[in-house]
Parts: structure tokens; C-alpha cells; sequence
């Protein structure tokens, strides 16, 4: 298994290629062991119910006729209701749009399909449902995704899929599971699911650039939600994850919770190769130093180093009263493409110029449209291998800046760090220290 001996460059190809790289082209037909029917109802789960998990959970309910809500879990009991309410009002406002009542019939998450507390993603997994959405904080996917693919369901995956290097051995391990037993696995990298990006990288991928010299990504924001202030009563346990976005064992930190989707870029026009290595700075300048803002950085600047001289650049950072920026430049032997997808942006300026034309769409929607057409038809998708190469490619990041070394991949992909080490339950938790590079050792 993946996730008991060391990974090379050249292993981790070769497991992503088992897996199925290509997680945009839908694996031979087999016969799935989770319940892929012609017709009739697909029943989802979804286990975390925040502002994400709410959309997935839109998104999957009206991405097939079928799809219905069998059950629902979270952390906070107090976030259920919340959840169904919103689902609720989208599919009521689709019926009035559509002139069908199919609302009533898709809810069907009865109180005691409605679980809360650590151990929720394995009762809403028990409960007889087909799709588990997982959309809680990063730190509990790898755990709850082995547990879905174990019991034989196809599974939505937020990115990233998780916070460490053992987290990502173990994604690697369910997602080769999932392959064998036919099920589908969809991750949440959306700008892979988006029709003018996929436009401007098959035409990236083509040759559109000829050669690819350098490649440099931006995920330049103002900050998270509101961090929330210690209440009488929580326990270590809750303060954390309720804050979980500034605390890195949960999130990863920002440059793997939310910037991993401009590094997936990296990987995507690279095809999902290795890199050498990686060095990178990073620190806490603007960020105050609150209990409630954990120990996360907010800023990184990252250097990749590719086989052939390849370089990729990454930058992010979250500075108030900063602007936002959120592109890509591609450089190579004939031209530049721009990414600028947020304004529909995707050019090439060179020796062939070349303008996207491709319309618009909801790439979040889209991803649940493909899991759920691959369900009916019986030819599953897998993103495994390259939602856990995109992952590893910003922990490596994050590791570089917080140790001030230079990291190799193969030293990422062998880290024995286990930022979440014992079982979760609320009580004492130990508080994460800020990382100081060049004194914070690599494991």
C-alpha cells in the first residue's frame, strides 16, 4: 500500500497512473460495487454541512432527477438545519422556475438520518447512502474518504484532500481502491470542471505555447471568515475547529486550504508531473496575533523546480486593504497564455496568437453534473491522482517556508509529520505554535 512505504517521483507516477491520471475521462465500464442504477433514486450523503458542503449539496440535488438527500452530518448539530433550509429554497425556487413539485420528494433526510458530532461521517456513510459529498475541514478527508471507498461509495471530494503527507499516502490508497471496485471519485478542484479553462489547457496542452519555460500563479486575497473569539465552555477541541480555517493541522494553512487551486494550475499544465523540488518564504506580517488566529502564515511565495529547468512560480497572501488578484502566465518557446479566469480571460500572445472563445459555466455545478452522469452510465471517474498531486504540491510549498529549506519531493511525499495525530474528540488539544523557518525542522 501507498501509505506504508516511501514514494518516489517515479512511483508516484506510476501509482497516479494506476489510479487513472486523466480524472476528466471516464474509465473503462466495469461493474461498480456501489449502487449505480439506470433509473431511480440515488441517495446522497453529505457530511459536513457549512457553506460548501451547502452548495455541494444544491449542486448535487439538481445535477440528476434521481438524486435525493438520504442524510446529513456535521460537527455542530446547529448547522443541519441550516443546510437543509437552503437546500429547501434552491430546489423550491427550481420548481417554480421548472413548474414540477420534485422538492418534497428529493428531501428526504429524516431526523434520524440527521447525525452530528466526530464520529457523524460514518453513520451518514452506514445509513444506506450511494454518494458522500465530503465537505468538511481538510484535515478529516483522507479518514473519511478511506471510510467511504471501504464501504463501497462513489464520493464528492473537496480539495484539498489533505493537510500532510501521510494524509495524501492515504488519498492515494483510496483512490487505487476506488479504481479497483469501479466506483467514482470527484474531486473538488472546480477550474478543471470550468469550460474556458479546459478550453485555454487543451490548448495549452497542444502546443499553444510551444515548450513550457515558467509558469507563475496568484492567489492574492484579503483574508478568511471572522475568526471567532474563545466563548465560556469550548474546549480546546471546539475553539480549533471552529476556527479550523487558522489552525494549520485543520486547514493546512491558506496555502493549502484555499490558494491550492492556482497551484493546481501548475500541475494541470505540467500533466501532473513531480517536481524536483521546492523552496519558499512565508510569514505572519499583517495577520494579528490573536488566540483565535491560530498559528497560519498569510503570505507564501513558493519556487518550483521541474525536470528539464521548468520553473513554476506561486505567490498568495492575505493582506487587508490589498488588491485581489487570482491569474496564471504561462511562458514558453512561442508565446505566453494569460489566465485570468475570474474576468474570462484566456489569450495567447506570440508567435500564434490565440483568443478562448468558450462560453461560461457553473463549474461547481458542472463537477456534480459528470459524478452523476458517470453513476448512471456506469463508467466511473476518478480524480484520485491528481487531486492528491496538486494537494502534495502545496504542503511541499508550505513545508519549505515554514522550515526555510529547500524541499525535494521525494522528501514531501516520505514526511512522517502527522499533524492530527490521536482521535479527535472535544477536550484538550494541544494549540499549534507559529512555524519560525530555519529553526522549524522538517520530519
Amino acid at each position: 500500500m501507498t501509505t506504508e512505504r516511501d514514494l518516489t517521483r517515479r512511483e508516484f507516477v506510476a501509482a497516479a497512473t494506476a489510479i487513472g491520471a486523466g480524472g476528466l475521462i471516464a474509465a473503462p465500464a466495469m461493474a461498480s460495487l456501489g449502487r449505480s442504477p439506470d433509473t431511480g433514486p440515488i441517495r446522497v450523503g453529505i457530511v459536513g454541512c457549512g457553506g460548501r458542503g451547502t452548495g455541494a449539496l444544491i449542486q448535487a440535488l439538481k445535477a440528476d432527477q434521481g438524486s435525493v438527500l438520504w442524510a446529513m452530518g456535521d460537527l455542530y448539530p446547529e448547522r443541519i438545519e441550516p443546510c437543509l433550509g437552503y437546500a429547501r429554497a434552491a430546489l423550491l425556487e427550481q420548481d417554480e422556475e421548472r413548474g414540477t413539485n420534485a422538492a418534497k420528494s428529493k428531501l428526504q433526510a429524516i431526523p434520524e438520518r440527521r447525525f452530528s458530532g466526530f464520529d457523524a461521517y460514518a453513520k451518514v456513510i452506514d445509513s444506506g447512502v450511494d454518494v458522500v459529498l465530503l465537505t468538511t475541514p481538510p484535515a478529516f478527508r483522507p479518514q473519511h474518504l478511506a471510510a467511504a471507498i471501504d464501504a463501497s461509495k462513489h464520493v464528492f471530494c473537496e480539495k484539498p484532500v489533505a493537510v500532510d503527507a501521510p494524509g495524501v499516502r492515504s488519498v492515494l490508497g483510496s483512490a487505487k481502491l476506488a479504481r479497483s471496485k469501479g466506483l467514482s471519485l470527484m474531486s473538488g478542484f472546480c477550474w478543471r470542471y470550468q469550460m474556458q479553462m479546459r478550453e485555454a489547457f487543451d490548448k495549452l496542452l497542444t502546443g499553444g505555447v510551444g515548450d513550457i519555460r515558467s509558469i507563475q500563479t496568484t492567489y492574492n486575497a484579503t483574508g478568511w471568515v471572522p475568526p471567532k473569539a474563545r466563548q465560556t465552555g469550548w474546549s480546546d477541541a471546539e475553539f480549533q475547529t471552529r476556527n479550523w480555517q487558522y489552525f494549520h493541522p485543520l486547514s493546512g494553512d491558506h496555502i493549502v486550504e484555499q490558494a491550492v487551486h492556482a497551484i493546481d494550475w501548475i500541475g494541470w499544465a505540467l500533466r501532473d508531473k513531480a517536481p524536483r523540488r521546492c523552496w519558499a518564504v512565508g510569514g505572519r506580517q499583517a495577520r494579528p496575533d490573536l488566540p483565535e488566529t491560530g498559528n497560519v502564515f498569510d503570505h507564501f511565495s513558493v519556487t518550483y523546480e521541474f525536470q528539464g529547468g521548468v520553473r513554476a512560480y506561486h505567490m498568495c497572501r492575505h493582506w487587508p486593504n490589498s488588491p485581489y488578484d487570482n491569474t496564471g502566465y504561462v511562458t514558453g518557446s512561442d508565446g505566453v497564455m494569460t489566465i485570468d479566469p475570474w474576468n474570462g480571460k484566456h489569450v495567447i500572445e506570440g508567435a500564434k496568437p490565440w483568443k478562448g472563445s468558450a462560453g461560461g459555466n457553473d463549474m461547481y455545478q458542472r463537477e456534480q453534473d459528470e459524478l452523476f452522469a458517470a453513476i448512471r452510465s456506469g463508467r466511473p471517474v476518478n480524480d484520485g491522482a491528481f487531486m492528491a498531486n496538486s494537494t502534495m504540491l502545496a504542503i511541499m510549498g508550505r513545508m519549505a517556508a515554514y522550515t526555510g529549506q529547500a524541499v525535494t519531493w521525494d522528501q514531501a511525499m516520505n514526511s512522517q509529520e502527522d499533524l492530527n495525530q490521536g482521535a479527535w474528540s472535544f477536550g484538550e488539544r494541544p494549540t499549534p505554535t507559529v512555524a519560525i523557518p530555519g529553526t522549524t525542522r522538517m520530519i
